[in-house]
């Protein structure tokens, strides 16, 4: 049986209103979990743990501007 992983969908907004739940920075990333519930993170902690996070995300909505480490440069 083989098992396949989805991305999770990625989202620009203008701005993000939220603090980083690790350092209360700005928020940069707001991580909508499969599981339920959502975490926000500024941009160095949101591409210190972008691996991690795209493994457990359903949606990912990014600030504009903010190069996040798992989002795939535009075409």
């Amino acid at each position: 049986m083989m098992t396949t992983m989805l991305s999770p969908e990625i989202v620009t907004v203008p701005s993000l209103v939220d603090r980083c739940d690790s350092c209360s920075a700005a928020a940069k990333a707001e991580i909508a979990l499969t599981s339920g519930g959502s975490l926000v993170f500024c941009g160095h902690h949101a591409n210190k743990n972008a691996e991690k996070l795209t493994r457990v995300a359903s949606r990912i909505t990014v600030e504009d501007g903010f190069e996040w480490a798992a989002q795939s440069p535009p075409a």
